[in-house]
């Protein structure tokens, strides 16, 4: 059926919002030498990427349970302004829209997660939800019906309420049968249409949130990282993440012997990967560099590569790293066949192993390096929204390069590159955000020009959402979500921007800048942005 009227007036005054932020903006002032998509291979996609949690809301509808983070995000305190995912953008009452969104956007490609409580309510013991499996099939036959590749995330931190209280998330091993078990539903289920699945998103930043800082759940930590009812910051992370790695192994184990032969398609999982330069250049900072990348990228990417922990880990002092069998090495060795970065920032790094260093620098668990964005009082680079996340364009460039070294130049996809504001500001006039993007995209570039087997960019975010313990406050996507009244979707100025960038065009900048003020034929520069009817 047919979209109804009610939409119609909401994509129109989406235009006629925009319009007017183009005429009220500054004049842009683009770098000297413009990135164009002709810089990029032929077939490199171009998309941009969600989470279930964060976009989704209907939290506990058509028999979905209660995530662990809808648990959560209920206590008062832990979430700013006490805000939710329980309606979140409504992304699954409002998909066939924001499906063309992306398309009129021009992007090929779009990466989201499955809500692992919408498909299994009550884990393995329980029976699988239908209706989850009908939205997601709906979902993704209307982005292939759009030439849109979907790239699907199997955990991006939400797991059904009952598994994460049952065995304390990822402490358990019993997880591992789980997780493998609603992967193979989700192979059976979508792969003849999905040709890349991630297993885990930023498994370092999951278990340095959960259990070593304690602020997402389970929320589990000790001093001086967090003052948590219970855990062990020392140890449970290192158990955490070993029982993620071989889960993640046994899920790909299943796809290679029982889909891929007829699927044909690809596994890997994402590292949150941070570049960090030496806070002194000297010697000492120097090897605080290479420890704090292992502590995090090579900390997941090491052993799917080579069925090992990091050397730098395993030779850590005062950190027992566990061990992982004849079997599970097997297991783990070779288990990716693409890296997948989520990229954002670029940070400093202190030794602190012959020095006294705050913030728990001084532990094992952190490699003995303490970071920061600040060298005598200077940042490292413009602010943004997120207090440690500051615009280093370089650090895309190097940190592309050291995973191309480390790990033979194996396949990549920047999953996730965003922006958020510092200050409060009308969103849609967001040039620093296209700012960030061109200077980010140009290293990129240089380092495919380089030789990095790099294959796709996505921009997080498609659309303002739910930003874990931010809320709302924190926005970092193209198309603005009105949360006061209607969720209607409103493109900013950088949705414009990819847009153009997409298609290639020569002259995005001059119709921007033109439009600003106010010269330009309104009805041709947004045409290609006003979602056409959807049929379903």
């Amino acid at each position: 059926m047919k979209f109804t009227g009610g939409l119609f007036y909401l994509f129109s005054l989406s235009v006629i919002l925009l319009s007017t932020a183009l005429v009220a903006a500054q004049s842009f002032k683009p770098d000297e030498e413009e990135i164009q998509k002709s810089q990029f291979p032929d077939g490199f996609l171009f998309g941009a990427s969600t989470s279930s949690y964060q976009i989704e809301g209907a939290y506990h509808e058509d028999g979905k349970s209660l995530s662990n983070w809808d648990v959560y995000a209920h206590i008062p305190g832990k979430i700013e302004d006490n805000e939710t995912g329980d309606v979140a953008d409504d992304h699954y009452h409002r998909y066939l829209e924001d499906i063309e969104w992306i398309h009129s956007l021009g992007m090929n490609a779009y990466r989201f997660s499955i809500s692992w409580a919408r498909i299994l309510p009550d884990g393995k013991l329980g029976k699988v939800n239908q209706r989850g499996i009908i939205f997601y099939n709906k979902l993704i036959d209307h982005l292939v019906s759009k030439g849109i590749e979907p790239f699907v995330t199997l955990h991006h931190n939400d797991m059904p309420y009952i598994l994460d209280a049952r065995d304390r998330g990822w402490l358990s091993p019993l997880l591992r049968e789980e997780f493998a078990h609603f992967a193979s539903i989700c192979f059976k289920s979508f792969g003849d249409r999905v040709k890349h699945w991630i297993t885990f998103n930023e498994a370092n930043m999951l278990v340095d949130f959960t259990y070593i800082q304690g602020v997402y759940p389970p929320a589990r930590c000790t001093p001086p990282f967090g003052n948590c009812s219970s855990g062990n910051s020392d140890v449970e992370p290192l158990i955490a993440m070993h029982n993620i790695l071989i889960a993640h192994a046994m899920a790909v184990d299943i796809y290679r012997r029982l889909f891929q032969p007829k699927q044909h398609g690809f596994v890997g999982i994402i590292a949150h990967c941070h570049w960090y330069e030496p806070l002194q250049d000297d010697e000492r900072d120097l090897h605080a560099v290479d420890r704090v990348l292992a502590f995090n990228a090579a900390w997941v990417l090491d052993p799917l590569v080579y069925g090992e922990y990091p050397a730098e880990m395993r030779q850590c002092p005062r950190l027992e790293m566990p061990r992982f069998s004849p079997k599970e090495k097997e297991l783990l060795r070779g288990s990716i066949d693409f890296i997948g970065l989520n990229h954002y920032t670029t940070l400093y790094a202190k030794d602190c192993f012959h020095s006294p260093c705050p913030s728990g620098g001084d532990h094992a668990i952190r490699g003995y390096v303490n970071t920061t964005g600040y060298r005598d009082g200077t940042a490292i680079g413009e602010l943004t929204g997120v207090a440690r996340f500051f615009v280093v364009p370089r650090g895309m460039e190097k940190i592309i390069d050291y995973l191309k070294q480390r790990y033979n130049n194996l396949p990549m996809f920047v999953t996730e590159n965003g922006y958020s504001s510092p200050t409060p500001q009308n969103e849609l006039q967001d040039w620093n955000r296209i700012k960030f993007h061109k200077g980010y995209l140009a290293f990129l570039a240089k380092a495919i020009r380089n030789g990095a087997d790099v294959r796709g960019y996505f921009i997080w975010s498609l659309m303002d959402n739910f930003e874990w313990l931010s809320g709302y406050e924190t926005k970092f996507g193209i198309v603005y979500v009105d949360r006061n009244k209607t969720l209607g979707r409103t493109p900013k100025l950088s949705a414009r921007w990819f847009s153009s960038f997409i298609r290639n065009n020569s002259h995005n900048e001059e119709e921007i800048s033109a439009a600003s003020s106010g010269h330009s034929n309104k009805n041709t520069l947004f045409s290609q942005l006003q979602p056409k009817v959807a049929e379903m």
